[in-house]
């Protein structure tokens, strides 16, 4: 049976601490929550590796030191609501939860919102709701939210998603531009969103948040 207490650790020692990740919440949750439980069955034995994990049909798990780094750059709060789009396996989710006072976790795919909403029971992470629906559209009924955070690639943020922004609300993204990713982090004042490049990660293009392309003979 893998030693996975040991691996977890080792993820935070040498992925997640190094990165200058210093948030004492961020690195206790990444301790405690068991994220070979967050992919799928034949990946297990992947579980703390320092890449994405691919989740089938262009999804991935971000790397843990992407999830931190972006964590930590918003800066979450207990007393906060936060929406997590694209939750895929409900890993992120169950990190933020320990942020966080709440979050919802929106999924599109039926399949990994069932596994998320297992995975998260099974752990006892009572303040995380699921909630399927396409992730371009936001999660209205729950929100406005204090920060939102996408776990995938995007060209353009949707307009949904600014509007569930509280004011004074951050956001963080991971920009794709060809093969290269900047994560930038937003803050919403006057219903604009103002952003900065944080660092650099890759991951692909959620579906409904590439740009459009021109068509041209």
């Amino acid at each position: 049976m893998p030693d996975f207490a040991t691996r977890r650790t080792m993820m935070v020692d040498t992925q997640v601490r190094p990165s200058d990740v210093t948030k004492l919440t961020i690195i206790q949750a990444m301790l405690a929550i068991p994220r070979e439980r967050f992919v799928p069955g034949t990946l297990s034995e992947a579980a703390y590796v320092g890449e994405n994990i691919q989740l089938g049909a262009g999804r991935v798990l971000l790397d843990p030191r992407t999830l931190a780094k972006m964590l930590d750059a918003l800066d979450i709060k207990q007393d906060e609501l936060v929406l997590d789009v694209a939750a895929g396996t409900g890993y992120s989710s169950a990190v933020i939860a320990h942020l966080a006072q709440a979050v919802v976790a929106l999924e599109a795919d039926s399949s990994l919102a069932d596994d998320a909403e297992a995975s998260l029971q099974s752990i006892g992470a009572t303040n995380v709701v699921v909630e399927r629906g396409v992730a371009t559209a936001g999660a209205a009924a729950h929100g406005p939210y204090d920060a939102i955070v996408v776990q995938g690639g995007v060209e353009v943020f949707p307009a949904a998603l600014v509007d569930q922004l509280k004011d004074g609300g951050r956001v963080a993204a991971i920009f794709m531009e060809a093969a290269l990713g900047t994560v930038r982090v937003g803050v919403k004042h006057g219903g604009v969103i103002r952003w900065r490049d944080s660092f650099n990660a890759t991951a692909p293009i959620l579906e409904g948040f590439a740009a459009t392309r021109a068509f041209a003979l």
